[in-house]
C-alpha cells in the first residue's frame, strides 16, 4: 500500500508507528499546497492527521483524517464529509461521544484505529521475580489522588518511582524503570489510545490501574460529566487490576497481588497493539473507504 501522508503536527507516536508498517510506503509532504502538484492517483490513500481537505476536489482519491483535528467536532468536518473519506478517532468511547453528542458527525465515516507500539524498544529484559522496583505513574488527576497512593506505599515501606506527565520525565529512564520494576500504580485520566501505558504493558509490568469514568475526572477540567470516558481503551485480564474509588482499593490491590505472577500484558500488547497488527487494522481501514 502507498500511502501520501500530510505531515503537519503529527504526533511522534504516530508518526514513528507508520513509518515502520512494512507493508505502507509513506510519502511525506509538509505543505497542505503540494496536493496540486501530485498524481494522486499513484497513491491508495491521502492521510491528513491534522489538517482538513476539501474532499470535493478530489472525488476520486480516498483521503483518512484524524485524530488530531480537534478534540470534539466543528465546522472544519465538512469539508471531509463523502464516500471518499474517513476519520480516525483512535477508540470507541471517543467515537461514542462524538456521534452521540454532535449532529455534525451525521454522514461522516467515524473508524477507530490505533497507532502499533514499539515493541522491540519497550519489551522485558528480565523476568518478573528478578524485578524489584515499584512504579507510579500520574497524569492529570487529582493531587489527592496522588497523595493517597504515595500515602499507602509510604505506610507500608513501599519504595517506589514516581513518574509525572506534568512534571515531563527522561523516555530512557522510564523504559529502564519499566524493565525493572514488578508492578506499577497507574494514576491516569481518560486516554484515546494512552502510549505510555501500552509501553509499560509491552515491558510486561503488570498494571493497577485507578480509572476514570468521565471525561470530567481529568483534573481542573471542565467536560460534561455525562462524557463516559477511560484510562484504558485497550485492556484485557492479562494486563493487570483496575479500580474506579478509594474504597475499592485494598481489595482490588490483594487481589492484584495475588496474581502477580499470572498477567501477561507483553502477551496482550503482541497480540492487539504491535507494529504488525496496527499496519494490519490501518490497511483494511483504507481498504473499506
Amino acid at each position: 500500500m502507498r500511502i501520501l501522508l500530510v505531515n503537519i503536527n503529527f504526533h511522534h507516536k504516530n508518526q514513528h508507528a507508520i513509518l515502520n508498517y512494512k507493508n505502507i510506503q509513506v510519502v511525506s509532504i509538509y505543505d497542505i499546497h503540494q496536493l496540486g502538484h501530485i498524481k494522486l492517483s499513484e497513491f491508495d490513500c491521502v492521510f491528513s492527521p491534522s489538517i482538513p481537505i476539501d474532499i470535493s476536489k478530489y472525488p476520486n482519491t480516498k483521503f483518512l483524517f484524524g485524530p488530531h483535528f480537534s478534540i470534539f467536532p466543528e465546522n472544519s468536518l465538512n469539508l471531509i464529509k463523502g464516500g471518499n473519506s474517513a476519520y480516525n478517532l483512535l477508540s470507541d468511547w471517543v467515537k461514542n461521544i462524538w456521534t452521540k453528542n454532535y449532529p455534525i458527525c451525521n454522514g461522516l465515516k467515524i473508524v477507530t484505529c490505533p497507532f502499533g507500539v514499539d515493541t522491540d524498544r519497550f519489551t522485558e529484559i528480565k523476568p518478573l521475580s528478578e524485578r524489584n522496583e515499584i512504579m507510579v505513574y500520574c497524569k492529570s488527576r487529582s493531587p489527592q489522588d496522588l497523595s493517597f497512593i504515595q500515602t499507602f506505599l509510604n505506610n507500608n515501606h513501599k519504595k517506589y518511582r514516581l513518574f509525572s506527565y506534568q512534571t515531563r520525565y527522561n523516555e530512557s529512564e522510564y523504559i529502564s524503570c519499566l524493565q525493572n520494576s514488578r508492578f506499577c500504580i497507574w494514576i491516569d485520566a481518560h486516554e484515546s489510545q494512552g502510549f505510555a501505558l501500552q509501553e509499560a504493558l509491552s515491558c510486561n509490568v503488570p498494571l493497577f490501574v485507578w480509572n476514570i469514568s468521565s471525561m470530567a475526572d481529568e483534573y481542573n477540567s471542565s467536560y460534561p460529566r455525562h462524557f463516559a470516558a477511560t484510562t484504558t481503551p485497550y485492556w484485557d485480564e492479562r494486563c493487570g487490576e483496575q479500580f474506579y474509588t478509594v474504597n475499592e482499593f485494598d481489595s482490588k490491590f490483594k487481589l492484584f497481588l495475588s496474581k502477580l505472577d499470572s498477567y501477561k500484558p507483553r502477551e496482550y500488547i503482541l497480540e492487539n497493539l504491535s507494529f504488525a497488527k496496527c499496519e494490519e487494522r490501518f490497511i483494511q481501514v483504507v481498504n473499506n473507504i
